[in-house]
């Protein structure tokens, strides 16, 4: 390895912060340059790409590299739910970067509906932002690997890991419109998956309850996370493990990995931010 700029590109959306910050932060360690995208956290962005070059450092510095420069990490801002943003988003990770290998789509709305609230408006809003944004640059990268295999790079792959839901296999009525969603990336993987193939990989990654929000107090969170089969869910580490297993075994596309503890083998009535106590 005679330079770090020879290691693989992999955009990450919503890596500013949560779930998408410590797949970006796993994925640098073990020698990836991260394209870290944010909406509108833009110092959360500066401050992940701040940790980053830390584990550049130390990954550089094991391999005995010694060419760092700020190129190595870089943010791009991006609203998912445009399509003309979204088309634009990795021209550009590409222009800095020179290539790009992988895709996570890791950003997400996750906004409470029902059936009885249901509107066209709350499931378009979660289909542009959790399923078209995933497809458009899935099919991006495609195209991107397909032109540097025509450009004489014979051996590039991409590959696209999608971050789903436990919940799609143990289904609730709650989160209706976001369940829909997810659903309908998870349907995606399997064409994409058919369609891409050989150049692009797919793969999903559905994670239990890994991390809390304002919906749950710390201590319900760590009642809730005991929930499982095994005694806990998923740690944020767990599913950046298994997003970087998906993107470096070559022969893994059209399926997910589930992570979640075996949450997904339990009959849960409600979502974990709506319950209780009780399942």
């Amino acid at each position: 390895m005679s330079s770090f700029h020879h290691q693989p590109v992999v955009l990450i959306t919503g890596a500013a912060k949560r779930l998408g910050r410590e797949i970006a932060l796993t994925l640098a360690k073990n020698g990836w340059r991260v394209a870290v995208h944010y909406r509108s956290s833009e110092q959360d962005a500066i401050n992940t790409i701040a940790s980053l070059a830390i584990n550049t450092k130390a990954t550089a510095e094991k391999v005995g590299v010694s060419s760092l420069n700020d190129t190595n990490h870089a943010k791009f801002q991006c609203d998912l739910s445009e399509e003309s943003d979204v088309r634009t988003l990795l021209p550009q990770v590409i222009a800095h970067f020179g290539r790009v290998d992988a895709v996570v789509n890791s950003a997400a709305i996750f906004e409470h509906d029902a059936a009885a609230t249901f509107s066209y408006s709350a499931m378009q809003k979660h289909l542009a932002t959790n399923t078209g944004a995933a497809i458009v640059l899935s099919q991006a990268l495609c195209a991107h690997v397909s032109e540097r295999q025509k450009a004489g790079d014979t051996t590039a792959q991409g590959a696209v890991v999608n971050l789903l839901d436990q919940k799609l296999w143990n289904q609730n009525p709650d989160f209706f419109s976001y369940t829909l969603s997810k659903a309908a990336l998870e349907a995606a993987n399997t064409m994409l998956a058919m369609e891409l193939a050989p150049l692009v990989r797919v793969i999903g990654v559905a994670p239990g309850l890994t991390l809390t929000s304002h919906m749950i107090s710390d201590e319900k969170f760590q009642e809730l996370h005991k929930i499982s089969p095994l005694g806990r869910s998923s740690t944020a580490q767990d599913v950046a493990d298994a997003v970087r297993f998906a993107l470096e075994n070559r022969s893994i596309t059209g399926t997910t990995l589930l992570v979640d503890g075996g949450q997904h083998l339990m009959r849960f009535a409600r979502d974990f931010s709506m319950m209780d106590g009780d399942k």
